[in-house]
C-alpha cells in the first residue's frame, strides 16, 4: 500500500543518516588522535594501549546489541546508542593522560559496536520488507560519512581545538539523532509476517537450511574484508611512499583511491546485486579484490600500485554488506552481532598482522595477505552459492 511504501522510505531515510552519522562521528575523531597524544603526554606504546579501548568496548558491547535487539528491538537501540556515540566523543579532549584516556574510548567504543549492530540489524529487516538488495547503498553512506568527517577534521584541525572540534560533532550528532530518531521510534522494525515469500528476501529459506555455522562462515568474508580495509588505512601510504618512493602527497592518495572507489561500488552496489545476486557479487568481488591487491602490492610504479589499490576498493566494495544481511537473515540480530564482531576483529588483525608479516618478509609480500583473504571470500561464495542466492 502507499502508507507502507511510504514508511519503508522514510525508515531508509532515516537509517541512511544514522550510518552516515557513524562513519562522520568515527572519522571526527580519528584526525584529531595526534593533538590528543599531545596532549595527554602518552607515549607511543600508552596511546597504542589506550585506543584499544575503542576495540575493548566494540567487541564486548557487538554481542551484547544483538540480545538488546532481540528484546527491545533495533530502533530503540539505534537511537540510544547515536546518543551515547555522540555524547562520548567529546570525552576524550577532556582527559589528561593515557589511562583515563582509555577508559572513555572504552565507552565510545562500546556506542559504536552498539549502533553497528542496532543500525544493521533494522536496514536488514528493511531489505527483507522492500525486497531489494539495498544494503550496500547504507555502508555506502557510512564511507560518505566517513569522507566527510575526515575532510572536515582537516580543515578545521588548525582553526579549532580538539575540544571544540568534538564537541561540534557531539552537537551535530543529537541534531541527526532528534530528526532521525523520531522515526526509528514512530515505526516498529517490519516482521516476517509482513514480507513476501520471495526467495531473495524472505529469510524463512535460510534458516530452514542454514543455521549459526552458516553465520560464522558469512562472518568470515566480513572479516576477509574487514582485514583490507585495515591493511590499506594503516600500511597503504607506507608501501607506496618506502617501496615506491613516491612523494608524502601521493602517498596520502593511495588510500583516498582505495576509500573513493569503494564509497563508489557500494553505491552501486544495489544494481550489481540485482543483476548478478549475491553470490555472484560475493565471488566477482572477491575475485576482482585480489587482482587489484597483487596490483597494488607488487607493481614497480605508483600509478600501477594506485590503479590497485582502487580497483581493491571496488571488489572489497560489497562483500562486507552482503556478508552483514545474509547473517541478519540466518539468524536476526544475533546473526548481524557475530558478524559485526568477526568484521571488527578482521579490521583489528589488519594493521598488525601486516606488521609482523612486513618484519618476516618485506611490505609488499604482507600486502599480498589481503589479497589472499579476498580470493578466500570468493571462494566462500562459490561454497554458499545455495544459501546466498544466485
Amino acid at each position: 500500500m502507499p502508507g507502507d511504501s511510504n514508511d519503508l522510505t522514510r525508515l531508509r531515510v532515516a537509517l541512511t543518516a544514522f550510518f552516515a552519522l557513524d562513519g562522520f562521528v568515527f572519522a571526527g575523531w580519528v584526525v584529531r588522535i595526534p593533538a590528543i597524544k599531545q596532549q595527554t603526554g602518552a607515549s607511543a606504546g600508552a596511546l597504542g594501549l589506550a585506543l584499544l579501548g575503542v576495540s575493548a568496548g566494540a567487541v564486548v558491547t557487538m554481542t551484547l546489541t544483538g540480545r538488546l535487539c532481540r528484546r527491545y528491538g533495533s530502533h530503540p537501540v539505534t537511537v540510544v546508542c547515536a546518543v551515547l556515540l555522540s555524547l562520548s566523543v567529546s570525552l576524550p579532549p577532556l582527559t589528561h593522560s593515557a589511562p583515563a584516556l582509555g577508559a572513555v574510548l572504552l565507552v565510545f567504543g562500546a556506542a559504536y559496536g552498539g549502533i553497528n549492530v542496532a543500525f544493521n540489524s533494522a536496514a536488514v529487516d528493511l531489505v527483507a520488507a522492500l525486497r531489494r538488495p539495498i544494503m550496500p547503498t547504507f555502508h555506502a553512506a557510512f564511507s560518505l560519512g566517513g569522507m566527510i568527517g575526515a575532510g572536515l577534521g582537516g580543515l578545521v584541525a588548525g582553526a579549532l581545538s580538539p575540544t571544540r572540534h568534538l564537541l561540534g560533532l557531539t552537537l551535530i550528532g543529537l541534531l541527526v539523532t532528534a530528526g532521525a530518531g523520531r522515526t526509528l521510534l514512530r515505526q516498529d522494525a517490519p516482521t516476517p509476517a509482513d514480507r513476501s515469500p520471495s526467495p531473495e528476501a524472505d529469510p524463512a529459506g535460510p534458516r530452514r537450511t542454514g543455521g549459526r555455522g552458516l553465520v560464522l562462515v558469512f562472518g568470515l568474508v566480513a572479516l576477509c574484508t574487514a582485514y583490507g580495509e585495515g591493511a590499506m588505512a594503516d600500511w597503504g601510504a607506507l608501501h607506496l611512499q618506502q617501496d615506491l618512493a613516491a612523494s608524502s602527497g601521493v602517498a596520502a592518495a593511495g588510500y583516498s583511491c582505495f576509500a573513493l572507489a569503494m564509497t563508489a561500488g557500494r553505491a552501486t552496489g544495489t544494481t550489481l546485486l540485482e543483476r548478478l545476486g549475491r553470490a555472484r557479487t560475493v565471488i566477482a568481488g572477491g575475485t576482482v579484490a585480489a587482482a587489484g591487491m597483487l596490483l597494488g602490492s607488487l607493481a614497480t610504479s605508483v600509478w600501477a600500485a594506485l590503479i590497485g589499490f582502487a580497483v581493491t576498493g571496488l571488489g572489497l566494495a560489497n562483500l562486507f554488506p552482503v556478508a552483514v544481511e545474509r547473517a541478519g537473515a540466518l539468524t536476526g540480530s544475533s546473526g548481524v552481532a557475530v558478524a559485526s564482531t568477526l568484521g571488527y576483529g578482521g579490521m583489528l588483525l589488519g594493521p598488525p598482522a601486516i606488521g609482523f608479516m612486513a618484519d618476516w618478509f618485506s611490505l609488499p609480500t604482507a600486502l599480498t595477505s589481503v589479497a589472499a583473504l579476498a580470493a578466500v571470500a570468493a571462494v566462500i561464495g562459490v561454497s554458499t552459492r545455495r544459501t546466498t542466492g544466485t
